[in-house]
């Protein structure tokens, strides 16, 4: 399973983000057998996209090559940051990674100015489809710039050359503003799932307007019913979840459906799994 982390800022109170894996126990996921010894790619080239970080990873196989598609982030002046999509692939089965090119797959556009990030990608048929996030407007919020991002997806044939649906899929729900994340998006009985995390604009690192969980379903993969109340999953009464929950990723393993989440201050104590109860309509 692959995660993002960073360490300590540094003098200047600056941080890097990297990606690795974790690899599980096949009969007891909650048994680590083995963590990555270092990151599966190294930070970009100075002055490219991801100079300062490489992050949420989504994996797919193609043929015998393992491709990544991932976030990466640059610094900036007048808000903190920016990201685009990048594309990287690896020949020893996924540990380590090498970049397609200094630049991103997929970029900012006029209808998507900046904050391109959370990819998820999939193949349904012979068509390939990357779900990510793409930036709406920054926010100034007790002086600090806060981003509202909206949930939105691009096709290709073949997984390097995408054509954007130039849309939003969810509606928001709690605000105007709402912003969403980590769309993650599966098949099962004839129907599409996605799960996905959305929050407050402001005041969302607190309990009250942190992160949840969502989750809408479709019939075609571009017009999408949002029925939060089915997620199946909401914050603990105490504990390392009790704050937000966010950035679902759904799997299955032996015939039984989990889905891998963070938890408070995204993420910062790590990551846990929930189990599917019952069937999915």
């Amino acid at each position: 399973m692959y995660f993002s982390c960073r360490p300590e800022a540094d003098a200047d109170g600056q941080y890097v983000s990297y990606s690795a894996y974790v690899d599980l126990d096949r009969g007891d996921l909650f048994r680590v057998r083995a963590v990555a010894e270092a990151p599966i790619l190294p930070l970009g080239s100075p002055g490219t996209f991801d100079e300062f970080g490489v992050y949420p990873v989504s994996v797919i196989r193609a043929g015998d090559a393992v491709r990544a598609y991932y976030a990466g982030w640059t610094r900036c002046v007048s808000v903190p940051f920016n990201t685009a999509i990048g594309c990287a692939v690896s020949h020893d089965g996924g540990r380590r990674f090498e970049r397609l090119g200094p630049g991103p797959i997929l970029p900012y556009s006029p209808d998507e100015p900046f904050v391109m990030s959370g990819p998820k990608v999939r193949r349904f048929g012979d068509t390939w489809y990357l779900f990510y996030i793409a930036g709406r407007s920054w926010k100034r919020v007790e002086g600090r710039a806060e981003p509202v991002y909206r949930i939105r997806m691009a096709t290709s044939p073949d997984g390097l050359t995408w054509t954007k649906a130039n849309r939003d899929l969810i509606p928001p729900r709690i605000e105007a503003d709402e912003a969403q994340a980590s769309p993650d998006v599966f098949e099962a009985n004839g129907r599409y799932h996605m799960h996905f995390c959305y929050r407050y604009s402001a005041g969302f690192r607190s309990r009250e307007g942190g992160y949840r969980i969502g989750y809408a379903w479709s019939d075609d993969l571009l017009t999408w019913t949002r029925d939060d109340g089915r997620c199946g999953i909401d914050v603990s009464e105490e504990g390392w979840d009790a704050q937000m929950i966010s950035y679902p990723h759904v799997f299955t393993v032996d015939g039984r459906t989990y889905l891998a989440y963070l938890g408070n201050e995204v993420g910062r104590g790590g990551f846990g799994l929930a189990a599917l109860d019952g069937p999915l309509d």
